[in-house]
């Protein structure tokens, strides 16, 4: 074996639902192949949330992550509703862990699927858009959620991809957007990858509107190699990628920062089937395998896949994949979680006769450094502002009421709801919910924010009561706000 490793200090979660069972499971493989680890036991989920913590994370876990910087989680869960913010969002964010980052393969024969030859990955951000979780009502009819897309944010994690497509010998990187409707968010996203991409002209490049582009990864997955993508779009085509490979099962996940990284299953807390002994421990063992390499033990990574496909292999599986698979006509049987990690254990050493042997000095770490942000620099003038109000009578009579509340130096535009304008106009609009927005724009020379403040001070002084006010840019000429529709 030559000279022994120093143990390194890594963060465990045992998790929520079946997280404890297929945790005892991986962490019966990875000791028993050797690999050189030291575990520290945390708190995170239930049992803070119950200890009533909101994040879901204890004092404990917070210092021995800052300490650690390395995670191994299983799956959490997060109740609904009440204010409880997830885990998963929350140590993201907090130790800046910018790239979620999901292989999937194809097992077939072993694990069914449609498809033979899928080998992709899915490159996600993983702090902004959606998921940053800003959501806010106005009225009890009315509520919103804030996308935001920063330009630093869409480089790190575009970069990230190229880095690793260079980095593993990928030949592709396929950009998802929806910049045909999200115009400013996702068109800064696409721009970025157009930019950044000019840096990487071995690499082939494809953009992709995500709606599409997803479907395609459900009919034809064999054409995509790396998928680079926003928070909300990469978790769900990386949901569909393992999927229609066989089984959400048996992904794993790394979310990497800077200086901290996070390894985890794709799946849920399942609690359904908590408590069995049946649920299926591949994939947070495949997010230990990713952890081996972060931390260079990568022999060890590749001694513990190889013996997890030689399992495969022998049909020796949980019953989520016994049950779609036959083996001469006649019903696998299933192994519980723990014969399961038996089974693997008595592969060590072992390597598949079908699926291509894992090579661990195959693998090299990326060099992060590479992952730079180059603000961009531009002019700035306020030309407007939208004030979103609440109002339950004529949207007429609203109209009416805004106009009179111009400053000098601005004017009413419109009202829209919803996105679109519905006064003034000629013909009546079916309107839904209480929200509405007024567009003030300048009506001559520059604005500033004492007179968006005095517009303000207008509306309120009418009687009516804003909730919400964006002020509307142009950069070097360019429109920093969507149109309306009708507008």
């Amino acid at each position: 074996m030559g000279k022994s490793l120093k143990p390194v200090p890594i963060t465990v979660a045992r998790g929520d639902g079946i997280g404890p069972e297929i945790m005892d499971a991986t962490l019966k493989i990875l000791d028993a192949a050797g690999a050189a680890l030291a575990p520290e036991f945390v708190d995170l989920g239930l049992k803070a949330y119950e200890a009533g913590i909101p994040t879901g994370v204890s004092d404990q876990a917070w210092g021995s992550i800052h300490c650690t910087n390395v995670v191994l989680k299983a799956p959490l869960t997060t109740p609904q509703g009440g204010g409880f913010k997830s885990v998963n969002v929350t140590l993201r964010k907090s130790f800046g862990l910018y790239a979620n980052v999901r292989p999937t393969r194809t097992f077939t024969p072993y694990v069914p699927s449609r498809f033979k030859d899928i080998d992709l990955v899915v490159v996600r951000e993983n702090e902004e858009d959606l998921y940053a979780g800003m959501e806010y009502s106005y009225s009890p009819n009315a509520a919103t959620a804030l996308k935001l897309v920063t330009r630093q944010g869409a480089e790190k994690i575009i970069r990230y991809a190229f880095e690793y497509a260079r980095c593993y010998g990928r030949k592709k990187v396929s950009c998802m957007v929806k910049d045909n409707i999200m115009k400013i968010c996702d068109g800064m996203f696409h721009e970025v990858f157009d930019l950044v991409g000019e840096e990487y002209p071995e690499i082939e490049q494809d953009v992709h509107i995500v709606d599409i582009g997803m479907a395609r990864v459900a009919d034809t997955p064999e054409d995509f190699d790396v998928v680079v993508t926003l928070n909300l779009y990469g978790d769900i085509v990386s949901d569909i990628a393992s999927q229609v490979a066989g089984s959400v099962g048996l992904a794993g996940s790394m979310n990497i920062g800077t200086n901290c990284a996070m390894f985890e299953a794709v799946h849920g807390s399942a609690p359904d089937i908590a408590g069995q002994g049946i649920a299926n421990p591949s994939g947070l063992l495949n997010g230990a395998v990713l952890m081996l390499h972060h931390i260079g033990q990568n022999d060890i990574a590749a001694k513990i896949e190889n013996a997890w496909l030689t399992t495969l292999e022998q049909g020796q599986v949980t019953s989520d994949i016994a049950k779609n698979r036959r083996s001469n006509d006649k019903q696998l049987k299933p192994l519980s979680t723990s014969e399961f990690a038996d089974a693997v254990i008595g592969n060590l050493g072992a390597e598949p006769e079908k699926f291509p042997k894992v090579d661990g000095t195959a693998f090299k770490p990326m060099d992060l450094s590479k992952i730079t942000t180059t603000p961009k620099e531009g002019e700035r003038a306020l030309v407007g502002a939208d004030v979103f109000m609440t109002w339950d009578g004529a949207v007429d009579k609203l109209g009416e009421k805004l106009l009179d509340c111009a400053p000098a130096g601005m004017e009413l535009k419109l009202v829209s709801s919803r996105g679109t304008k519905v006064w003034p106009g000629d013909f009546e609009l079916p309107i839904s919910g209480d929200l509405f927005c007024g567009r003030f724009m300048a009506s001559q020379g520059a604005l500033s924010n004492e007179i968006v403040r005095n517009l303000l001070a207008n509306i309120q002084q009418a009687g009516l009561e804003w909730a919400k006010v964006e002020n509307l840019y142009v950069f070097d000429e360019v429109r920093g706000y969507s149109l309306l529709q009708g507008e």
